[in-house]
Order: structure tokens, then sequence, then C-alpha cells
């Protein structure tokens, strides 16, 4: 597969196996029923005595002593004692439905690697299959269906199954997760496509004619139909940004997932005009203007979910190109344990950002989460003590108990007018959105001079660089000494699928270009369905954080080099982005290629 080949070329340098001495959970799986992969038979059918928690104890999943501890807490607390265990860690779900398949005598199915039968799943409506967490994965001879679920003693789910598909039910047990994961992965975007485009086919049949005229074309129901059908997907999947881009004849879609586009589908030709102008209803844009760059935003409810879309269309030689930034409304409450720094990274940030005045800057390339990253700082602070004001391009998530405004440049709202304006607002803290010109910069650092605490951002590769980038935008030396208290740069990693993560050893030799000079035990991405075969899910932040100290104002004074400035930060206990992030793939977090990707070094593969 082409991962596996894409793993080989990328780690056979760098990495090797750990060795077989290293017992692997596969090994100690029961081997599946003959002609059914991914489908292990109880040890005994008709079930067992005793509970679900003896049984994670005999297949060696928690010690003893864990889940005595959890049947304690459980009967304080008023959850399962499984309930316990998971959050604590000690097992996950995938072992908590073997358990469960093993006290009631029934067969446990990874949906990892099950090949599901789609008419089998299709047999009972999404909405369904979520309610009663089951979902039909195959059929049994003529009048039996293969049920997946995370709790057999589901009788309802049972019979209301039985009912809708006049078939006799045989449950099997899956993880919670999978099953969500297949569900989710049921309502595939190929079939809203191809039912799309199939209502279209047919109504061109019956004389409608190609989707050309605009305002009409964005109310027919096919294109409504596929523009649903393509973000609700983009939602289901993690995506942080959909493109919709004119190639050819037809328009391609594509989903950022984890910072990585991947291909979704592709729009036939005679509905492009069509998708093209319900986008653009959607973000209240210009549907009849096609020259100039326009940009929208829109609220949705995704599956119960609200989220925020901002729209940026863009002409090009082959068409008009749209790319959707979806923004999660819950991601604004983020708090800062769950940014991922270390104690010592965070204790630096902390002190930035909780000083009475002065100003705490954020770098990283875009896309890198550094709004984020304040949002966090922001929601530690805002108390109504505080009169807090933001400025941002765009609003990126609405939080309540501050004001934020919108800059909006046609009408002479700049973030330079927009701070201003704030100065004689009476503010605590201000949020500058970004730092982009000297006028921004020269009101954000006067401002902290000024008994004003400023948080904003800046494109720089590292945190000693930002120094440097006030200066060449014009800012005096000591006035960015006095005023500046501490930089933190961050990048976005992707994080391993820790389903299907491998050990291996990286060798001295490639982790020669981080001054380390042993062998490392870590993980590499392999890839299973959970992940889409990437080896990855999700993302984690790699952080180093400058405090401002005297020396390196004085530093800054003198004009130093940004070298100079770092050699001095790292003396004085900075751990850089490098540092941060090997000791991510110590802990089995990510990998040593995504440092690598993500910091811009490059691997010794002699």
């Amino acid at each position: 597969m082409p991962h596996e080949t894409h793993r080989a070329e990328s780690s056979a340098a760098v990495l090797r196996p750990v060795p077989d001495e290293a017992p692997q959970e596969q090994e100690q799986k029961p081997d599946p029923a003959p002609g059914r992969h991914g489908l292990t038979p109880p040890s005994r059918r008709g079930g067992s005595s005793g509970f679900v928690t003896e049984h994670i104890v005999k297949l060696g999943f928690a010690p003893r002593q864990a889940v005595e501890d959890a049947i304690g807490e459980a009967r304080k607390s008023g959850q399962t004692p499984e309930q316990v265990l998971l959050a604590d860690g000690a097992i996950n779900t995938d072992q908590l439905a073997r358990a469960t398949a093993e006290r009631f005598g029934l067969d446990h199915v990874d949906l990892s690697v099950y090949e599901l039968d789609l008419g089998a799943v299709n047999l009972i409506p999404h909405q369904a299959a979520k309610r009663y967490g089951a979902i039909p994965i195959a059929f049994i001879e003529d009048h039996t269906l293969m049920v997946a679920m995370s709790d057999p003693t589901n009788v309802r789910a049972v019979d209301d199954i039985s009912i809708m598909t006049g078939l006799d039910v045989r449950p099997v047990v899956g993880s919670a997760e999978d099953i969500v994961s297949a569900i989710s992965n049921a309502s595939k975007l190929d079939a809203s496509i191809a039912e799309a485009i199939s209502e279209d086919e047919e109504e061109e049949n019956e004389g409608g004619g190609p989707v050309t005229e605009i305002r009409e074309s964005a109310g027919e129901a096919p294109v409504i139909k596929l523009v649903n059908g393509v973000i609700a997907k983009g939602v289901e999947e993690g995506a942080s940004d959909i493109h919709f881009e004119p190639e050819g004849k037809e328009m391609r879609v594509r989903y950022r997932v984890d910072g990585v586009l991947h291909d979704a589908t592709t729009v036939p030709r005679r509905m492009v005009p069509g998708v093209v102008s319900r986008l653009k209803i959607m973000g209240n844009l210009n549907i009849a203007e096609k020259r100039i760059p326009q940009d929208g935003r829109v609220g949705l409810t995704v599956g119960g979910h609200p989220i925020d879309l901002r729209m940026a269309s863009l002409p090009s030689v082959k068409g008009e190109k749209m790319v959707l930034r979806i923004l999660d409304k819950e991601q604004a409450q983020i708090g800062l344990d769950i940014l991922g720094m270390q104690e010592d990274t965070l204790a630096r940030f902390r002190s930035g950002f909780t000083k009475a005045y002065g100003a705490t800057f954020v770098t990283g390339p875009t896309g890198s989460g550094k709004t984020t990253s304040l949002y966090a700082a922001l929601n530690m602070i805002n108390t109504p003590e505080r009169n807090v004001i933001t400025i941002e391009d765009p609003v990126e998530y609405q939080l309540n108990g501050l004001t934020q405004i919108q800059i909006n440049p046609k009408a002479g709202l700049t973030f330079a007018s927009g701070l201003r304006a704030i100065m004689r607002a009476d503010p605590d803290v201000i949020m500058v959105g970004e730092i982009r010109d000297r006028e921004t910069a020269q009101i954000a650092i006067e401002s902290a001079l000024t008994g004003h605490l400023v948080l904003s951002t800046l494109h720089t590769n590292d945190a000693p660089t930002a120094i440097a980038r006030l200066t060449e935008m014009g800012i005096a030396p000591f006035l960015t000494a006095s005023a500046l208290d501490c930089v933190v740069s961050q990048r976005l990693a992707r994080a391993l699928c820790e389903h299907c993560k491998e050990p291996v050893v990286i060798t001295a030799e490639a982790l020669a270009i981080y001054d380390v000079h042993e062998d490392m035990n870590a993980f590499q991405a392999n890839g299973c369905s959970r992940c889409s075969h990437s080896g990855y899910k999700g993302r984690l932040g790699i952080y180093e954080a400058m405090m401002v100290t005297n020396e390196i104002r004085s530093m800054t004074i003198e004009r130093a080099s940004a070298d100079k400035l770092r050699d001095m930060a790292i003396g004085q206990g900075m751990r850089t982005l490098q540092q941060d992030g090997l000791d991510k793939v110590r802990g089995g977090t990510t990998t040593i290629e995504e440092i690598a990707r993500v910091t811009g070094s490059a691997l010794d593969a002699d």
C-alpha cells in the first residue's frame, strides 16, 4: 500500500525495528475465525459467570489491584468500574470490548481490519445506528444479520434492528470508538456525491438542462445536498480547511486534516457553477462578482455541533477557487492544560501573560496554533475585574466577557487605527491578532509600556528572532527591551495513531543533527483504518518559551544577533522547539520525521 512504501523510504536509513523480544499485542490475540479476518471467537460460547472486570484481569489487560481500586472508586462516583478504568487509562476501549465479548460468550470484532458489507451497513439509518451504538456489518446466510455493538446487553437495540431489517440479529462486540468511527465512515462522502449527481442527471434528463444559471443553480436540491455532504464529511473527519479547486473541466475537493491536504472527491463539470454559487450565497458573497477575491462567514450546526465557516473566493485562470476554514466554537474554551506544554515552558508562558503590564508574543508560521494559545491565555485572565479588548482579522472565536473587534480596512478600521481607539476605551488587556507593520508594532509596544498587558502574534521562525523582527519593523531596541516579557514560538506536529504505531529504535547517527549521541527508543507511523492509513491522528503542539531577562534586554539594546540571543536563552534554561519535539518523540506521541518536518531540520539519511 502507498503508506507502507512511504514509511520504508523515509525510515529505512534512520530507524531499525525493535528486537523480537518485545512482545506485540497481536501475538497475544486469539486467531480469528477462519474466513473472517478481524473476528475472534470467545473461549466459551454462551457466556461465563462473573463480571466483566474479572475477565479484564484474566486477559491480562489490567492488574487485579487496579481493578479493585476502580471498583472502590466506582462506588463513590456512581460510575461503573469499567468507566473508571477507561478514564484512568488502565485499559482502552478495544480491551474492554474483548473482555465484554468473553464475559457474554460472543465473538469480538476488530472493525479496524474487518471488511464491512456495505449492503448490511446501509440496512438501518445512520441516525439509528448512532442512537443504538450498533452497526450491521455482515449477512450470515439468508436470514441473520451480524451487528457490532459495544453493549450486547442492549436488548432493545437488538429487537429494534431486527424489526427494522426483518432479519434475525447476531450481536458481536466491538469497541465503542470503532463503532462510532464505522458509523461515521458509513455515511461516505462518495455516497452523498453519487446521490447528488444521480439526482442532477435525472433532472437534466427530464429537460432541466445543465446547471449554469447562477441564481437558479444555487437553489437546485442536488447542489445543496452535495455542498452539505462535503461540509458534513469534512467536519466528521476533523478537517481544518476544505478546498474547492477548479481542475480542468471539473472541480477537485480536498480536506486539510492534521495539517496535510488530501483528495476527497471530484465535482462534475455541470455542477461546478452551482457549487460555487451555493457557497457564495452561504457566505453572503456577491455571486455575480468573479474577478476579485471575496471573503465571508457563516454559522452552521453539523450533527448538533456548532461551527463557523470562514469563506474565501480566489479568481484563477481555471475558475474560482473556494476555501472554507472550519472553526470549532468549542475550541475557543480551550484551557492551558490542553496545549501540551512542558511544565517549565508553561510556567514561562504563564508568567508572561499574568503580569499587570508588558507584552507577550506568540510566534510561528500560519496554521501553527498561535491564536489558540492566546485564547487559552485569555480564558485564564478574563475576569470581571479586567477590561479585555481584542482586535483581530478575522475574529475566529467569539468569547464571552470581552470586547472583540473585527478589522475592516475598507471602512478605515485597521489594526493601527483600532489600537488607537482601544487605548481610549480604558483597557486592561489588549490582544492584537497579528502585528504586521511598524505602526501596529509601535502602538502595541507603547501600550505595554503605559500600564497595559498586550498579547499578540508575530510571524517568525523562533522566539529569539522576534526581537530582530521588531527591530526590522523600526521599533527602537530600547523600547522592545523595556516592553517585552516573554516570547513563545510554536509548531503543530501530527500525533501518532495510538492503535497502529510501532516501536522502533532511532540510531545515534540519525540523531546527530539534534546533538543526541545515543540510540533512542521511539515509535513510527504504521497506518490503519482508524487513521485513514496515515499513521497519524490529531495534532500536538511543539513549543519554546524565551523569557526576556536582564541579560537579554542588554543584548537587545546592543542589537545582538538572534543566534547570540538564542545561545543566551538556552543557557538560561529555554528548551528549544527541537528539544521539546524530541521529548515528545521519546514519549511515543509523534515521530522523528514529524519533528524534522515542522522544525525545518533534516534527518541524516547516510
